[in-house]
């Protein structure tokens, strides 16, 4: 009884094993025909070729049969070769010097694959400009970048107000090209730099970063940023959005908390229609303090509101560092600010004048020297 039950599962090996080696005999008989019917497609078409030489008289008395090669590459101008023998000569027929039309790009995604959130930012280690263009070769000259496999939908302009600060620059630059290329963004940096030792203007130098920035290329979103505020999360998005945005809202120095509901300080970004819309930024704002509040107002008596990224998100350091000469608090700017309905529309981009001194590109910036002038002297109390 052992013995027959040993011979039927000895039996049932036997068949499967047959049935394995059947149903791999039919996998490779189909794997032969497929390439036998290319190879035979291919005979075709040397046939074909053969043919047409015959019947076009070429090729006749030298006992060579020609044949026709098609040796272009994607992406590359299609060129055709005769075959005779085993050399390879150009065709007589003529050549198609007609290169595919590339296919479009896809809109790059809202949220790019490419990012990795929380940030480490330090300004401890030495920086230097020659290892942030180490750092970035695929950022071409005046610091612009446009990602290579998709459309952003915004061209972005990020302004710097700038005076005496080349080291912050350093880090600044550092940082944040390796996070604007991640979120695939077209953008060009643009450094304001006032020259002379005039009391600062930093919402002045925007309006002229705006104005100069539109002179090299057709942007449509402009960020404006401090040079000491470091973005510590990179899904802090730097494009443009339905509403004006401020990003710095939660800064190391504040506890990373907004200090106030109104404030849209240290880093902001207007579409090019609504930065028309409110007249671009006040040009009276002399020294430190006040600007950002008067933007605040011109939005929101424009009809718009302030939108934010997600606290979690909008976390920046500060580059410690002292207050700069010639920027003391300007004691005129709370008088200022409660007369934005009245000033608006008469002092901003309508009303600039500066002096344009150079315009010069470096590799990871483009460096824009202006003279704005001098603030107006102070009544006299009395």
């Amino acid at each position: 009884m052992t013995r027959l039950m040993l011979g039927r599962t000895l039996e049932r090996i036997c068949k499967g094993v047959l049935l394995l080696c059947l149903l791999h005999f039919l996998i490779m008989m189909i794997l032969y025909f497929d390439v036998y019917s290319q190879r035979f497609d291919l005979f075709s078409r040397f046939n074909n070729g053969r043919n047409g030489s015959r019947n076009n008289g070429s090729g006749t008395g030298s006992g060579h049969h020609y044949y026709y090669y098609n040796l272009s590459r994607p992406n590359a101008t299609s060129a055709t070769y005769l075959a005779a023998g085993e050399q390879l000569v150009p065709s007589l027929q003529p050549e198609n010097n007609q290169t595919p039309s590339p296919k479009p790009l896809p809109p790059c995604p809202e949220n790019p694959p490419g990012l990795v959130g929380r940030l480490l930012i330090e300004f401890s280690s030495q920086m230097t400009m020659e290892r942030v263009q180490k750092e970035n070769p695929n950022v071409t000259e005046g610091g612009r970048y446009k990602p290579p496999d998709c459309r952003p939908r915004w061209k972005v302009a990020i302004i710097i107000p700038f005076r005496h600060r080349e080291n912050h620059l350093k880090y600044w630059l550092h940082y944040l090209h390796p996070i604007l290329r991640r979120q695939k963004i077209d953008y060009g940096i643009y450094i304001i730099n006032q020259l002379g030792e005039d009391t600062f203007n930093r919402a002045k130098l925007l309006n002229v970063g705006y104005t100069e920035a539109l002179k090299d290329a057709e942007y449509d979103c402009f960020i404006f940023s401090d040079v000491d505020l470091i973005p510590m999360d990179d899904r802090n998005l730097y494009h443009c959005y339905d509403q004006p945005r401020h990003f710095a809202i939660a800064m190391d120095k504040f506890g990373f908390r907004l200090p106030y509901a109104g404030y849209f300080g240290g880093v902001s970004g207007l579409s090019k229609k609504q930065f028309l819309k409110i007249n671009g930024f006040p040009n009276e704002y002399w020294g430190w303090g006040g600007e950002d509040d008067d933007i605040y107002n011109r939005i929101t008596l424009n009809g718009m509101k302030v939108s934010r990224p997600d606290v979690r998100i909008g976390r920046y350091r500060m580059i410690k560092h002292e207050r700069d000469k010639h920027n003391e608090p300007n004691p005129q700017r709370f008088n200022k600010i409660q007369n934005t309905k009245n000033t608006m529309k008469k002092d901003g981009i309508s009303s600039l004048t500066y002096k344009l001194v150079q315009v010069k590109k470096y590799p990871m910036y483009t460096n824009i020297s202006v003279e704005i002038g001098k603030p107006p002297p102070r009544p006299i109390k009395g």
